[in-house]
């Protein structure tokens, strides 16, 4: 098989043949590109995209690590996406997980630590042309839960004022005899503290909550400033405006292209 052409990823670091210069060690993309993609049309134009060439042209993407297995195998002129050579080797390394031609081909980065031992670390995929990094599930979690809790706390919040207003109407309208039988209720303080003997009961018998699921391995999430404040000024604050969706606020159409 016949692989595309392709240019050095450290040209500009210098040639080792005639300056002497070691070339600079390409540095490892980003673990969260979901803001971006990236098309080559000129290649399009000039190659068709297939299951054959379709990791050559990944290999142009700022999505793609040169210190994976595949670019060894390229070195050594072996077609990068051969299992039976990858699966002999150890690291980081690109597999094409889903194919329908010429429309959509999906790969995995994952990372092997044996033959039938592998991690899946990020999701990349390939969209009539245009590639794109596929959001995690954690993130998409977050965001979707973060925009619910917003829009339930500001239901809450609107209904309380609504309420407060209509509960000082009824109070200027209030028959004072209505008053008078409101005051001669009295609050059983020993129903009150049996409840709450009821629920401390039942919150001493249930499990402890389980911990939160750790992330992908290599993946740093974005800091957030919501965790240097304290719950007090939390609560008193407004409610805060969700993360950006990486699928409704991040989609295809809208990532910076490259």
């Amino acid at each position: 098989m016949t692989s595309t052409p392709m240019a050095p990823p450290n040209a500009a670091a210098g040639n080792p043949n005639f300056d002497g210069n070691l070339p600079a060690t390409p540095t490892p993309p980003g673990t969260d590109m979901t803001g971006i993609c990236f098309r080559d049309q000129l290649w399009l134009n000039s190659y068709p995209l297939d299951r054959n060439l379709v990791f050559d042209y990944f290999a142009l993407s700022p999505f793609y690590d040169w210190t994976c297995n595949n670019e060894q195998l390229r070195l050594r002129s072996i077609h990068p996406l051969d299992t039976s050579h990858l699966s002999k080797m150890t690291g980081t390394e690109f597999m094409l997980n889903e194919v329908m031609e010429p429309h959509l081909f999906v790969i995995r980065k994952q990372k092997r630590d044996g033959p039938e031992k592998v991690t899946p670390m990020l999701t990349y995929y390939i969209l009539d042309g245009s590639i794109y990094q596929a959001p995690q599930l954690c993130n998409v979690f977050t965001a979707r839960i973060g925009r619910a809790l917003y829009h339930i706390s500001k239901a809450f919040t609107t209904a309380a004022s609504k309420l407060e207003k209509i509960g000082y109407v009824d109070a200027e309208n209030e028959n004072p005899a209505l008053e008078s039988k409101v005051g001669k209720e009295t609050i059983d303080f020993k129903e009150v503290m049996r409840v709450d003997q009821i629920l401390a009961s039942l919150q001493r018998k249930l499990p402890p909550a389980p911990p939160p699921p750790q992330f992908p391995e290599g993946y740093a999430p974005l800091p957030t400033s919501e965790g240097e404040k304290g719950p007090e000024t939390q609560q008193a604050a407004e409610p805060q405006l969700p993360a950006l969706d990486p699928i409704i606020d991040q989609g295809p159409s809208k990532r910076m292209k490259f």
